[in-house]
């Protein structure tokens, strides 16, 4: 069995330390402050965003960094996009740099850092070069994990020896994971399909029906999977679990923090007025100008991200902005026609 860090004590960080502890391994999981690991250890749990989830004794919770992440043999870090670079710095004293006690660590966090464009996995080797890390992803809501429900995931790693160590320790009855070699393909998809699930709320809210939706979920793969093929991913990885997997249960569950912001959008609220009312990291909304920054790098043609950050950042007529989608130049569907 093993000795396990998590860093983030939010509704995923504890359905993850729930799936481990299933499989018999010694979890610890990192909270800033004393005040909430009080409360996370009162309850077993996290009481306000993943209520009636028991964790059991295997697990145990402290605010105290060294002791979260020394001697451990896995670090899944758990914590919302804009604050991984940080945190990782804050972590980076007490992590093992020896092959011998060096953790793998397992980024857990779906986003782009706006500032660099850096998906987490480069982040974090950016404040730990010559770190182990993969990457764990796919469509996997925190209420349904913590629940012990079936659910499919898959690790991302630069090498096969990292990914089944990772499958082995996470991978049970409930909980399956496949292993995939295309890391920034896996971290790519996860961070856009929260820019569609954005733009798949905003037309529930705007009362658009089930057409408007199946054609910005299969239209923002197409989008997703444009931008990963300039950038060098693997095009097989969006038609897979961390491609129209995860971008189909994120753009139809209402568990989905994405979904639920835009349509508190299309219903006419403002962007931090939807934020407020969700109550959680909408990572969705930190991702999309960084989306549209990429396909710009990369002469991607993105029209729903940029018809996203339309409507988050310069207040735009979500209406107005669908009408211009639908009357765009008349395209071809794929340009493997052969007429």
């Amino acid at each position: 069995m093993s000795n396990i860090g998590i860093i983030g004590a939010g509704s995923w960080g504890i359905a993850l330390a729930f799936v481990l502890s299933e499989n018999g391994h010694d979890v610890t999981v990192w909270s800033r402050s004393q005040s909430s690991v009080d409360k996370l250890t009162a309850y077993r749990g996290n009481e306000d965003k993943l209520p009636g989830v028991k964790l059991g004794e295997k697990v145990s919770f402290t605010c105290n960094i060294e002791e979260a992440v020394s001697g451990k043999e896995i670090l899944a870090l758990v914590v919302p996009s804009a604050h991984m670079r940080e945190t990782v710095r804050f972590l980076a004293p007490f992590v093992g740099q020896d092959d011998e006690d060096q953790p793998v660590i397992v980024n857990c966090t779906k986003g782009i850092e706006e500032s660099t464009l850096m998906v987490m996995s480069d982040v974090i080797l950016d404040e730990l070069p010559g770190s182990r890390v993969c990457v764990l992803s796919g469509p996997s809501h925190a209420e349904e994990v913590g629940k012990g429900m079936p659910t499919t995931i898959v690790v991302g790693a630069f090498d096969k020896e990292t990914a089944r160590l990772v499958q082995n320790v996470f991978m049970n009855d409930f909980f399956r994971v496949y292993i995939s070699s295309d890391m920034m393909g896996i971290e790519i998809g996860a961070a856009l399909k929260n820019v569609i699930a954005l733009a798949a709320g905003v037309a529930d809210g705007y009362g658009l029906g089930d057409n408007a939706k199946a054609a910005l979920i299969t239209r923002g793969i197409a989008e997703i999977a444009r931008l990963g093929d300039a950038m060098g991913c693997k095009y097989e990885t969006f038609a897979g679990l961390a491609g129209i997997g995860d971008l189909v249960v994120t753009c139809a569950s209402m568990h989905s923090r994405n979904r639920r912001a835009g349509i508190l959008i299309g219903q006419g609220k403002t962007m931090d007025e939807a934020m407020a009312e969700v109550k959680m990291v909408v990572e969705g909304v930190y991702s999309a100008k960084a989306a549209l920054e990429l396909s710009k790098r990369y002469e991607v043609e993105m029209p729903i991200v940029q018809a996203v950050n339309q409507v988050l950042f310069e207040g735009r007529n979500a209406g107005e902005v669908i009408r211009e989608l639908m009357v765009r130049d008349a395209k071809i569907e794929s340009n493997s026609l052969d007429w």
